[in-house]
């Protein structure tokens, strides 16, 4: 089966969601996705549940407070916000939800509303065999371009 051109494949957004709950609270990604589409459903009908198609891709919960990564068709983002507003208990439990933020991308969402992003790298030019050299500084190493590739160092192997 051949894949869609780029032109027809559906567009997406993704939903950063903050969960909070009771501490003794014990759900998981399938229980919430499950309470989701019966919210969707009652709130805007088979249809357009249909339309929305939300989606849980993350689900992280421990005591009371969590986080939820969600998928939704493009120009279905107010509906899926009405729908999760609309979400007060799961399983029994009650829940309070608050979007975070809407992006474009898994990874962007990730990086700017759920503190995923990659930590402590940057690139600078460092003096390293008595030349100056473009090098990856990590937290706990650097790497020093060289003619034949990367060369592991130190921060006391640089002057």
């Amino acid at each position: 089966m051949k894949h869609l051109p780029k032109h027809l494949r559906p567009r997406w957004r993704y939903l950063a969601v903050d969960i909070e709950t009771w501490p003794d609270a014990d759900l998981d990604r399938g229980t919430f996705q499950r309470h989701l589409w019966y919210a969707a459903q009652n709130l805007v009908g088979d249809a357009g549940s249909a339309e929305v198609d939300l989606s849980v891709l993350s689900f992280s919960l421990a005591d009371g407070r969590g986080e939820a990564l969600i998928r939704v068709r493009r120009g279905e983002v107010d509906r899926s916000r009405a729908i999760l507003a609309s979400l007060s208990t799961v399983d029994g439990h009650e829940v309070g939800l608050r979007v975070r933020g809407v992006s474009g991308t898994v990874r962007a969402c990730e990086e700017r509303y759920m503190g995923r992003a990659v930590k402590g790298k940057n690139q600078r030019h460092v003096v390293f065999r008595a030349d100056e050299r473009p090098a990856v500084i990590g937290a706990d190493r650097v790497d020093v371009q060289t003619e034949d590739g990367y060369t592991g160092a130190t921060t006391l192997d640089l002057q």
